[in-house]
């Protein structure tokens, strides 16, 4: 008997797609679009190792079969997977085996179960290497670096069993009192489309029908527009416009799915009123018809279940979620009732079948049908390398009087002190799996081990985290007095304690006054940006010693910063910089390395002049009588440890026709016209400079421009004295907006081609885009 053609790997996906769901009964077919299971409640660690539990054998009964089941591998205080109690690298694929044959042979089809993980910045399990969180990624301006971790992170997966990566890449920073604010490559769309890419490349490897053995699919969180909640609350309504969504908020997933991504998932929010994960116009209107998008929906977790709300009950709100366009559940009581809804006329089964077809097209361009085990093979290599290079590069110089640092042979006693200066878990963010003992460098540890001989580092943590006890500022006061500088490392944290509470969904439940050391993360709102009092009052009384100040914000949201002039020589941003951030902030310190970080978001005032993104709508508006309305730091800024002087740009032509700009035009075609840029390094040290390039829609367009926006970056190395021109294309990605019928096009008017060190510092060229001339059209 000749095998079925779903077995046929030289088959097309669609062929083996269509072979096996016509041999699948309904039951089945519901089993493939459910992840009802939390994978730690598949095992038990025993004394003679991890056994698969009876919920597991009854949950794949349930359905002879299992779409996908996640988080195996994942340990927190959620989870409550412990080192004693988890899987480690060790134990990974060979546990992963065990689930992945049990649903193989214990199944009529023996189709295969999706390994579904959290890598969120690496991979959330024991032993899986941490990077530093996206806000810190955005700050490096290094899609490339990323793209090679993202890529090492996805080969550690892989080799300790798992098949589907979620990452956090498609939100924005529009309000940063939101605790997922660190998830974020930023405040800008265009630059987390450029990250998302890169992560895309990573993970996923060259664009094709198959995946590589060393690649992951991704699926991208959150679609769409979480980042913009009402007041910065978790899971929170939206107030987006049409307008708005499409030219901030899907910037990032387009470039996704242009690049490949297997999936997405659906977000928590509403838009218009419709949750996202029942938002038909959102799945299917524009993920599916408008941008072609074949791959996975991915409810987040729970999602479905809010659902019943509208719907009435949880076989109708499975309905509503799956005619919307959502393939595969997460958790929910919903999607494991829709053979009822199919029964009771609530869906069709061919949109069932249509959904099952996605998550069985995974599984084949997965090649799980004909190699559904790791096997024996050591785990892969994690990006520890990669981590502290982005750490490093995602150090952020804010302000600096030209004389503090770096750091030199002057410097014989340094005091170290604030809550986050001797604390790994504070720098690592949220998501994250404990760490062995001995993993990681504090910023502490860093200064010490970076101090030249003979030079005294003490440490007085000074304050609490949270609070305003002032206890122990005295002893921190007296440390300071006594020292050549104070490092005063301030800011929030991420760190779930065993004592945290959590939602079903995994948030943290941290309650007003907060009981606990956590000021971010998913669930962790905060209504105030500026420091807290005790760490506010422990910077005033170091600084009122006299003693020069260096301070570093080791945070995963930006804090709203006061004039900090007089209390501080040198104000540092490490965005959770990792396991090894403390190494990368005092090589920054010292002068070993550069500061080269740009800010990938505004650094606010206060949070009383929310929102202070730096692409609002250009209106003009003035400022508040009692503050300005713009941003303590701009978005793009970032100072180095030298001067650098920028020219006027130039183009190379001040008027183009319309129609030479086209909407199709694939990458490496010859744009129309250049930009170019002078840059010049007055100083004495080299210098790694990232020069920006922005668009400011002057007349024209079908909407109200934006003040400026991101559309062009480049990295380049400048020795001391040395100048270099930096050209940038200025075609058709560079100047679309977004028309009246929600596609990206040209329109005729008058551009400013602006160009300089961050959004706040640039000059300009004038650039006319002239009309289509009577009886031609132009082409979009």
């Amino acid at each position: 008997m000749s095998e079925p053609l779903f077995r046929d790997p030289t088959a097309p996906v669609a062929d083996r797609v269509r072979d096996l769901l016509a041999r699948m009964t309904l039951t089945e077919k519901v089993g493939q679009v459910n992840q009802r299971m939390y994978g730690w409640d598949a095992y038990e660690r025993t004394s003679s190792g991890h056994e698969l539990t009876e919920a597991f054998r009854t949950e794949v009964a349930a359905h002879d079969g299992m779409g996908a089941l996640y988080g195996l591998q994942r340990a927190d205080p959620w989870s409550g997977v412990t080192a004693e109690t988890g899987i480690g690298a060790a134990d990974g694929a060979r546990v992963s085996d065990a689930v992945q044959r049990y649903v193989v042979e214990n199944t009529r089809l023996g189709i295969p179960v999706l390994l579904v993980e959290e890598m969120p910045h690496g991979l959330q399990a024991l032993d899986g290497t941490l990077l530093p969180v996206n806000l810190a990624v955005g700050a490096t301006w290094n899609p490339e670096l990323y793209e090679e971790a993202a890529a090492l992170a996805a080969a550690q997966l892989r080799s300790r069993g798992g098949h589907v990566a979620l990452v956090s890449a498609l939100d924005l920073v529009r309000d940063p009192r939101w605790g997922r604010a660190e998830e974020c490559f930023g405040e800008d769309p265009y630059l987390a489309a450029q990250f998302t890419e890169a992560l895309v490349r990573g993970v996923q490897g060259p664009p094709g029908n198959r995946f590589g053995p060393d690649r992951a699919a991704v699926v991208l969180k959150h679609f769409a527009g979480q980042g913009a909640t009402v007041g910065g609350r978790n899971s929170a309504a939206t107030e987006l416009g049409a307008r708005e969504l499409h030219e901030i908020h899907l910037e990032a997933a387009l470039a996704g799915i242009h690049a490949g991504a297997a999936g997405v998932m659906a977000a928590y929010n509403e838009f218009d009123g419709i949750p996202c994960a029942a938002n038909r116009e959102l799945l299917t209107g524009i993920l599916r018809d408008r941008w072609g998008f074949t791959g996975l929906v991915m409810a987040d977790g729970l999602a479905l279940d809010r659902l019943v709300r509208l719907a009435g009950d949880p076989v109708a709100a499975g309905a509503l979620a799956l005619e919307a366009g959502t393939d595969l559940s997460l958790w929910d009581d919903c999607f494991p009732r829709l053979e009822q809804a199919v029964r009771r006329g609530l869906v069709d089964e061919s949109t069932l079948d249509t959904a099952v077809g996605r998550v069985l097209a995974l599984k084949f361009r997965l090649g799980l049908f004909e190699h559904p085990y790791t096997g024996e093979r050591a785990p892969a290599p994690g990006p520890e390398l990669l981590s502290e290079r982005i750490a490093r590069e995602s150090v952020t110089l804010l302000a600096h009087d030209g004389v503090t640092l770096p750091l030199d042979s002057r410097v014989r006693r340094i005091a170290v002190i604030g809550p986050n200066a001797d604390s790994v878990p504070q720098q690592i963010g949220d998501y994250t799996a404990p760490q062995r003992p001995g993993t990681g460098i504090s910023v502490l540890d860093g200064l010490m081990a970076a101090a030249p001989d003979g030079t005294e580092v003490a440490h007085s943590r000074g304050s609490d985290l949270v609070g305003g006890d002032l206890s122990a500022v005295p002893g921190a006061v007296a440390l300071a007095a006594g020292a050549d500088v104070a490092v005063v490392v301030l800011g929030g944290s991420s760190a779930r304690a065993s004592g945290t509470r959590f939602d079903a969904n995994g948030a943290a439940v941290v309650a007003s006054g907060n009981p606990v050391e956590m000021t971010c993360g998913e669930g962790v709102d905060l209504a105030e940006l500026g420091l807290p009092v005790g760490q506010s009052a422990l910077l005033a009384a170091v600084a009122a010693t006299g003693t020069p100040v260096v301070m570093v914000l080791v945070q995963g949201r930006p804090h709203a910063l006061p004039d900090l002039a007089d209390r501080a020589g040198a104000v540092l941003s490490a965005w959770y910089p990792g396991p090894w951030g403390g190494r990368a902030v005092a090589d920054v310190l010292f002068g070993a390395a550069e500061p080269v970080g740009r800010l990938p978001v505004s650094v606010p005032r206060s949070a009383a002049q929310l929102p202070v993104f730096y692409n609002g709508k250009d209106h003009g508006y003035r400022g508040y009588v009692d503050q300005p309305a713009t941003a303590r730091h701009a978005f793009g800024h970032g100072l180095a440890y030298t001067s650098v002087e920028y020219g006027a740009p130039r183009l190379s032509r001040a008027c183009v026709a319309v129609a030479e700009f086209d909407a199709y035009a694939p990458r490496g075609v010859a744009e129309p016209l250049l930009c170019t840029v002078e840059v010049h390094n007055t100083g004495d040290r080299s210098v790694c400079e990232t020069v920006q390039l922005y668009v400011r829609r002057l007349l024209g367009g079908t909407s109200w421009p934006r003040v400026r926006e991101l559309r062009g970056f480049a990295r380049i190395e400048l020795l001391p004295g040395e100048r270099a021109e930096v050209s940038f294309p200025v075609g058709t990605r560079t100047l679309a907006s977004v028309t009246r019928a929600w596609e990206r096009a040209v329109e005729p008017g008058e551009f400013a081609i602006e160009t300089g060190p961050s959004s706040d510092r640039t000059c300009g060229a004038r650039l006319t885009v002239t009309a289509p001339t009577s009886g031609r059209e132009t082409k979009n």
